[in-house]
């Protein structure tokens, strides 16, 4: 082969690759890495787990600092959260702006954090509801103090409870009392540019529905559409799920908003339709459909990023379901043969 030809071939390859990072990058699946059992390995094992299995991105759901510390130069993108306990603490501006110091800007010349997720899943109706949006705000005065306001978004990360209407998505609403909750919230979101962080079961809603919801709509397996919603056609429940909450923001004035699905997973054991089968079938689709770079139906420009749960089963999590949604075992071994790359 000519000098010429060499020449040519390596800047095909060498394109190829970088179209290949670029995609990996923009349309990779992160997963979620919670710590509540008493046999898992240690962070810095754990770190090195990602990147072995090229999984580019994190959510944690506190300022574990042994967790930090592994993650300095890893380059794997990072939801950092603010636990539910320490909401009340933060609404006090001092204490909000040492938080973001110890466990941000400490960390931030090597930690690549994304999005910093200021509660989990806190009812409407729950004592520390109204916390929420004042430590939101604290925490970013706190990150604008700190020039950091730019790369690192404020959110907080809710669930589908708070849709009293869900179906046709095109119908999604919040309840009365969520909307009261949620409005202020989506306001912050939209004057700072932040997403909204959603955690998305389908597997919940088809337990919960069996007699309307079909497994395969659930597991990305339909054949075909299974839902018409005017202009909008849905072959899986995870996009209708995820369009009902965009139709309820658009309802409360965050129609420009996007939507993190900050975790998505099914359990392979402990309940209804809970199996290594089911939940195999299921995590692997949604990192395929996540990976086509495809928006849901009503936001078909926009690709999806979502955050699997979780990295481990976690056997001090209530008996039942919640002990089985790990892609991994505590002794790191794979439950499924899926492919993050």
């Amino acid at each position: 082969m000519s000098d010429k030809n060499v020449m040519a071939s390596l800047m095909l390859a060498l394109g190829l690759l970088l179209a290949g990072a670029g995609m990996t990058g923009a349309q990779s699946v992160g997963v979620c890495y919670g710590r509540n059992g008493n046999n898992l390995p240690s962070q810095a094992e754990v770190i090195e787990l990602f990147k072995a299995n090229s999984i580019g991105r994190m959510r944690i759901y506190d300022p574990d600092q042994a967790t930090l510390q592994a993650l300095r130069g890893s380059n794997i993108e990072l939801i950092l959260g603010v636990p539910n306990d320490n909401l009340q603490a933060l609404t006090d501006a001092s204490a909000a702006s040492n938080w973001v110091q110890n466990n941000v800007v400490a960390f931030s010349s090597d930690v690549k954090i994304k999005y910093i997720a200021v509660g989990n899943e806190v009812p409407p109706g729950d004592a520390k509801a109204p916390y929420i949006l004042p430590v939101m705000q604290n925490i970013q005065n706190a990150l604008a103090s700190a020039n950091l306001q730019g790369q690192i978004k404020v959110s907080t990360a809710v669930d589908t409870s708070l849709l009293s209407v869900s179906y046709p998505p095109s119908s999604g609403t919040f309840s009365d009392p969520a909307s009261q909750f949620i409005s202020p919230i989506i306001s912050f979101l939209v004057n700072n540019g932040s997403p909204l962080l959603a955690n998305i079961y389908p597997y919940f809603s088809y337990t919960g529905n069996m007699q309307s919801i079909d497994l395969a709509y659930a597991l990305f397996t339909s054949p075909g559409v299974v839902v018409t919603d005017g202009a909008y056609q849905y072959q899986n429940l995870f996009d209708a799920l995820v369009d009902s909450l965009y139709s309820a923001l658009e309802r409360t004035g965050g129609s420009s908003l996007a939507i993190v699905v900050s975790e998505s997973g099914w359990p392979s054991e402990g309940g209804t339709a809970a199996s290594l089968g089911n939940a195999g079938t299921y995590y692997a689709n949604l990192i395929s459909h996540v990976k086509q770079g495809k928006g849901t139906p009503r936001k078909a420009d926009q690709a999806i990023e979502a955050y699997l749960f979780a990295m481990f089963d976690e056997n001090l999590k209530a008996a039942g379901v919640e002990q089985h949604f790990g892609l991994f075992t505590p002794s790191k071994q794979p439950k499924y043969q899926i492919s993050f790359a």
